[in-house]
């Protein structure tokens, strides 16, 4: 059986929800394996909208596994809210088909301050976090001081666990001015909510090896993309785990020998929310036009997402960087009022063209784009089914996106509705 990681190639906000949905129905087991609660997808089945942050895409499926895996940073309280939202829209679930890793690193309300802390202190220098506290968990986590979902079992160790933490956060506080954080409300409250966490909580990297054994196809769900990956994003405007194929291994617990199939998620255009380098970015009317065609808001902070052209040189690196098999190309149908598109297909630097996104922070910024132009199609695109359907000048500009970045388009998803979608290659029989 195959198994596959579904990952955003560009900034995240790809359209990952819709797509792993649209997998899913294949699937019998749906993993988040790294991010918090500060991703969101937003999925739209028969009219109903789902806007999930920490479970997997796969709850709002019958008959599915879903798994919240080791490599997530999880707010326990944003968890049991997220569940009941759901449960609110008909959803059933239960320990039968939501598993919790056991090994998963809790985010508590002095995470959530730090990043608050930090973003307000920091200027011009602010990163543009969702100011969720995931950069502050995965600290602790790096620093061996977090607190993880299997401490919610004991309270002696518990006690013990909130001791180290709050040791180094507290001195961190005092330095800025700042009121200490205490212990024993925290605690009354964590011991409060833990058997309505421990009920899901399981050895994950177990089940997964039983679902191996079993045959079952396993969908590896990941979150943001992969210019946020720690490494090998814009750095340090990235979030702070790796988002990159390979982490779905680490983050849920199995080998890289678990994956056949790496799904990488493309816009037909390019969106960032928050701060950092963006090339192809549009300032005009045109990304004024893409925003609001496209409807980009982000779904967990509402904040208005940039926008640009499509960036081959980006798309492509971040194919080799994170080993794509294929691409899902998404919102196609974006682009259907406008008479002239570009592609990004090289960079100016200092007088010198070139091929890639440099590492240093100071020339990502100076890069210039140098676009390849393409007559537009000025006719909707929106519901179509099959490739044949669509315009000619569409059907160019896919076929000279997918010879630019070397990789094979798979899909082309031409609306948020999960049936809107053109199959060329499905991940799991390829």
């Amino acid at each position: 059986m195959k198994n596959v990681v579904v990952v955003g190639s560009q900034w995240g906000d790809e359209g990952k929800g819709k797509i792993v949905d649209w997998l899913s129905s294949e699937a019998d087991v749906v993993i988040r394996f790294q991010g918090g609660h500060n991703a969101g997808h937003t999925l739209v089945i028969d009219g109903i909208t789902y806007k999930l942050r920490l479970l997997p895409s796969g709850i709002v499926r019958k008959n599915k596994i879903s798994i919240i895996g080791n490599g997530v940073v999880v707010d326990p309280w944003a968890l049991l809210d997220e569940i009941n939202e759901i449960k609110s829209k008909g959803i059933e679930i239960s320990d039968k088909n939501l598993i919790l890793s056991e090994s998963a690193n809790l985010i508590l309300p002095f995470h959530r301050e730090m990043d608050e802390i930090r973003e307000d202190t920091a200027g011009k220098a602010k990163i543009g976090t969702t100011r969720r506290g995931i950069g502050p968990a995965y600290e602790d986590k790096v620093g061996r001081r977090s607190i993880r979902v299997m401490d919610l079992i004991s309270e002696k160790n518990l006690d013990h666990r909130l001791e180290t933490v709050l040791l180094h956060h507290n001195a961190i506080r005092k330095g800025l001015g700042k009121d200490m954080f205490h212990k024993n409300k925290l605690k009354k409250d964590l011991l409060e909510i833990a058997p309505k966490i421990l009920k899901y909580s399981q050895p994950v990297w177990k089940k997964i090896d039983e679902f191996k054994r079993q045959g079952k196809k396993i969908l590896f769900e990941g979150a943001q993309g992969i210019l946020l990956d720690v490494d090998h994003g814009t750095y340090p405007f990235v979030t702070s785990s790796n988002t990159v194929a390979s982490s779905a291994a680490t983050g849920s617990g199995c080998g890289p020998n678990s994956i056949n199939y790496v799904l990488g998620i493309t816009k037909a255009y390019t969106t960032r929310v928050g701060e950092g380098p963006f090339p192809t970015e549009l300032t005009n009317e045109i990304g004024e036009q893409l925003g609001h065609r496209g409807k980009e808001f982000g779904t967990v902070t509402s904040r208005k997402r940039r926008c640009g052209w499509f960036d081959g040189v980006l798309v492509r690196q971040t194919i080799k960087i994170s080993g794509i098999d294929g691409i899902a190309l998404t919102k196609l149908d974006v682009l259907d009022e406008l008479e002239e598109i570009n592609i990004c297909i090289a960079y100016e630097l200092e007088g010198k063209r070139i091929d890639y996104l440099p590492a240093a922070m100071d020339d990502q910024l100076k890069v210039k784009p140098v676009y390849k132009t393409f007559k537009g199609w000025m006719s909707p695109t929106k519901g179509i089914k099959k490739i044949n359907d669509l315009p000619e000048n569409a059907k160019i500009y896919i076929k000279e996106l997918e010879k630019f970045i070397e990789t094979k388009i798979s899909s082309i998803s031409t609306s948020p509705e999960r049936n809107d979608t053109i199959l060329i290659v499905d991940p799991f029989k390829v």
